[in-house]
């Protein structure tokens, strides 16, 4: 029987430079996630160590680990004892010098529901994730679970409606963004309000247009830059659930540990899709030139 309702929990934190210690802490939001009644637990994007991606060095390529292994077996065990679904966002290391930027979902079991790996890899200042992660090449497919079918991105994938649509397409039942965004400390406060509000309506955008639920769960806190050539990010949080008429069911603030729970009701898209019947209605015929980089 297909679920109607489901519980929610988002884990947004702050990192330190310890993996071991962010895995607890991870462990001990997850578990008060659970206890609190959440039946799907969403966790942040690379939360394993710091955001890395701040500067570019080999070194960092020690992070990476395989799929399966030691994070998969960590997370899959806790999934498995608390009887949760669990998505996860891991540094995979697929072969020698290949690399990609990996949500690994856990089903109830423990076992490997799926795994999605970031298609849209940005180059930007603080955030040269090109150096460290081949885009993805498993397309936009919802991995299956005993929660619904869940329509797993990553952060930067969150700017981009055709990610969104297609998981659509293809049956998800529910949108999530795993995310490390945040501030240039030395942006204005308007500015940071601007790409703040950016951010929360694209992705609020894409509930709307395809009538589902939206899970974003972003990191947290004043993370330095290495080298010194930067202040650094500071991570804005902001988590969110939204509704599928982008409505916001949860969300936490900008600075601090938080854990948000929230139901939501899988049945309205259904309702909210008669009423606005966007997949309806779409004009299929004409979009051919969707494809192309730019239209001369």
């Amino acid at each position: 029987m297909k679920k109607e309702k489901l519980i929610v929990g988002v884990v947004q934190q702050s990192n330190i430079d310890s993996v071991n210690d962010n895995c607890k802490l991870l462990e001990r939001n997850i578990r008060d996630c659970a206890d609190k009644g959440a039946e799907l637990v969403v966790l942040q994007e690379l939360h394993n160590s710091l955001y890395f991606c701040q500067h570019e060095t080999v070194d960092y390529f020690d992070l990476a680990e395989t799929i399966p292994g030691p994070s998969t077996e960590f997370y899959g065990a806790i999934a498995k004892e608390l009887g949760i679904v669990l998505v996860t966002s891991l540094f995979e290391k697929r072969a020698p010098g290949l690399y990609h930027n990996t949500a690994v979902v856990f089903e109830k079991d423990g076992s490997l529901a799926g795994k999605y790996r970031k298609m849209h890899i940005p180059d930007d200042p603080g955030f040269y994730e090109k150096f460290y992660f081949t885009p993805g090449d498993m397309g936009f497919e919802p991995i299956v679970t005993s929660v619904g079918k869940l329509g797993v991105l990553v952060c930067w994938d969150q700017w981009y409606p055709e990610g969104a649509r297609l998981m659509a397409l293809k049956g998800a039942e529910v949108l999530i963004y795993p995310t490390a965004i945040g501030w240039d400390i030395n942006d204005t406060s308007d500015e940071q309000e601007r790409q703040l509000g950016a951010w929360t309506i694209s992705q609020r955008a894409h509930a709307v247009s395809n009538g589902l639920p939206v899970i974003v769960a972003n990191r947290t806190g004043h993370e330095s830059d290495p080298t010194g050539n930067s202040d650094g990010i500071k991570f804005w949080g902001n988590s969110f659930i939204a509704g599928p008429q982008g409505e916001i069911l949860a969300s936490a603030p900008s600075n601090e540990h938080c854990n948000i729970i929230q139901e939501i009701d899988l049945k309205r898209s259904e309702d909210v899709r008669r009423i606005w019947p966007f997949l309806r209605d779409r004009r299929i015929d004409a979009y051919g030139n969707i494809v192309k980089r730019y239209i001369d």
